[in-house]
């Protein structure tokens, strides 16, 4: 082959839609060959020997360039290229990714009495991430949480919450969230934009995200982890039921926080451990 290079990110994931252009030096294109699924560029276009500037693209990434030197066997081995996210913020590699309940975490914060904290958690839940390859905000999130599972650690209050006063899980066992859209909302942090389904009752949601890398498990899989945050307000879901004291005071806090703790596998299904 008269051209190879391989392109990767930081993480050294391959780029699989990145472009390689090459000019002489009167500035004109001589060449221009994709990546393939690896990440690899591989053209067989013999080039006269001399000086090139090599030139890497990627849409989501700053471009690099670089100087290459051709010699009299008419080949160029660019070698390793690595592509950084514009922004600087990188993100798992593109493509279908699992969310694994057994290591993440669905939380809710909510005032007590005005002065402390009551925590909750779901253990029931599901779903999907999708990376998109080309624009990075065209990618997707859905959720899905059983809202039976709700655990608190103290079961009265647990059973007041699975009642008609706040989840109503006989008429509504689920809770869904879809995401609409992805912007970046600073150098380690995106926002993402979607929708949240509870009690029938459908609202805008949005996540406030930050990737925590990626890496290899002990099963042989790849593994993404994120951590995000939002705020609910419970009488956009028509959750009304409060106790208000003597003081005045409401006895539970009319927003509840989210917080997230969310592993995913790559792929579009759990392995079989």
């Amino acid at each position: 082959m008269a051209l190879t290079a391989r392109i990767r990110t930081r993480d050294g994931w391959a780029v699989s839609h990145a472009v390689v252009t090459v000019a002489d030096m009167t500035g004109t294109q001589v060449l221009r060959a994709e990546a393939d699924t690896e990440g690899a560029v591989r053209d067989d276009t013999v080039l006269a020997p001399g000086a090139y500037t090599v030139i890497v693209t990627a849409v989501g990434y700053a471009p690099v360039a670089s100087s290459a030197l051709v010699t009299a066997s008419g080949r160029a081995e660019v070698g390793a290229v690595t592509l950084a996210r514009q922004g600087g913020t990188e993100l798992p590699p593109p493509g279908p990714w699992t969310i694994d309940p057994v290591h993440s975490s669905v939380g809710a914060v909510a005032q007590h009495l005005g002065i402390s904290s009551v925590r909750g958690r779901f253990t029931e839940f599901g779903g999907s991430i999708e990376i998109a390859p080309d624009d990075i905000t065209k990618s997707r999130v859905e959720a899905v949480i059983r809202a039976a599972s709700i655990d608190t650690g103290n079961g009265m209050r647990d059973t007041h919450l699975r009642s008609a006063d706040f989840l109503d899980v006989e008429k509504y066992p689920e809770l869904t969230y879809r995401s609409a859209g992805l912007t970046q909302a600073g150098p380690d942090r995106w926002t993402v934009r979607g929708e949240l389904s509870m009690r029938g009752i459908v609202r805008p949601v949005d996540l406030d995200l930050a990737y925590l890398g990626t890496g290899a498990d002990p099963w042989g899989g790849t593994r993404a982890a994120f951590r995000a945050t939002a705020e609910l307000h419970r009488d956009d879901f028509a959750m009304n039921y409060n106790q208000v004291l003597q003081a005045g005071i409401a006895a539970i806090g009319t927003t509840l926080r989210i917080e997230l703790d969310i592993q995913a596998v790559q792929g579009d299904a759990l392995p079989a451990l």
